[in-house]
């Protein structure tokens, strides 16, 4: 009995021995900058919304292919992992690895609101301009220090619409619509300020809400009525361009410090360069959906330069709010306006 006990003793602890020794192994791989690393990248964009499009032909083949099979890119589109709120939080608390948000942080982050000023872009090319250029890192400065998250490029949600079930013709068809904008206080105002009843809801919300005439209308690119599905439930678009409206390629910072140096230029170039075919596909896409649009039943509305001129003259009192509210607001918008081609 006391031999086999002894036996038993024995191999117990050379089972100990070898367990520890797997687990060191194992750390060290872990650790090893060859180990495979997931990036999970969550956005809020149907599939075939030229967001994700670009995502699969840049990004995922860019760094799969770049980093020698060192890191993994798994794409989540339409809220999978959550609405933005959701899936911005994830990536801030590092349970989600990137992002692809809107401009949600500008509640903390009030620079972060900038480019979503009524009537403040003129174009694509100004847009991109600007963003890219050093107003773009100005905005950009504080969302690693303050959130976390470190921002790696700006891509293109594009100019915002209105969609209603009835024509918007003039500043008087506004009164007491009702329209779903974002729950952001700036969208909020701007709704107001144009005559409407605001339903601030989630975009997860935005389909039914139209079919069951819970609102008469939302305020999207078009791209985003055509990939989502809402022209089955509405009739008309007005070109408005009231808002221009980015995202942001983000990256939790801890991960981020975690990668190689070679990783992390991979990551940065591949959204650098995903972002610019982003733009491109949504610039290049107005046409093609506004022609599936139409072909759907969908009636487009080009504003007036008299109508045009009342809508930026009803969001003006917004404007003058947030003016008043930062020392640095009007400098801004006018710094932006000049970059105009």
């Amino acid at each position: 009995m006391k031999k086999n006990k002894f036996f038993g003793l024995a191999v117990a602890s050379f089972a100990s021995i070898l367990l520890l020794a797997g687990c060191n192994n194992e750390g060290e791989a872990e650790g090893d900058s060859g180990a495979k690393k997931v990036i999970k990248i969550a956005n809020y964009f149907a599939e075939d919304h030229p967001q994700n499009v670009a995502l699969r032909e840049k990004f995922k083949p860019m760094i799969e292919e770049e980093s020698n099979g060192e890191l993994e890119v798994q794409i989540f589109p339409n809220n999978t992992l959550g609405a933005e709120k959701e899936f911005y939080d994830g990536v801030r608390n590092g349970t989600i690895e990137m992002g692809i948000p809107g401009l949600i942080m500008q509640a903390d982050i009030p620079k972060m609101g900038v480019p979503e000023w009524p009537f403040l872009f003129k174009s694509f090319e100004h847009a991109k301009n600007v963003l890219n250029g050093p107003i773009g890192e100005e905005l950009t400065e504080d969302l690693e220090s303050e959130h976390g998250v470190k921002p790696l490029a700006w891509s293109a949600n594009g100019f915002r619409m209105f969609s209603s079930n009835q024509p918007i013709e003039s500043l008087g068809d506004f009164d007491g619509l009702r329209i779903r904008m974002p729950n952001i206080p700036n969208y909020i105002k701007l709704g107001e300020l144009l005559g409407t009843n605001v339903s601030p809801l989630a975009i997860s919300e935005v389909f039914t809400a139209l079919e069951q005439n819970v609102v008469d209308g939302q305020d999207n690119p078009i791209a985003t009525l055509r990939a989502s599905g809402w022209h089955e439930v509405q009739s008309d678009v007005l070109e408005s361009k009231h808002m221009f409206s980015p995202n942001v390629f983000i990256v939790n910072v801890d991960f981020w410090n975690g990668l190689t140096d070679e990783q992390q230029q991979i990551i940065e170039t591949a959204s650098l360069e995903t972002a610019e075919h982003e733009f491109e596909l949504l610039e290049q896409s107005y046409e093609e959906d506004k022609k599936f649009l139409q072909e759907n039943g969908v009636k487009f509305t080009t504003p007036s330069a008299d109508f045009s001129a009342e809508m930026e003259a009803a969001a003006q009192p917004l404007l003058e709010e947030i003016y008043a509210e930062y020392d640095w607001a009007e400098d801004l918008a006018e710094r932006i306006r000049a970059e105009a081609p």
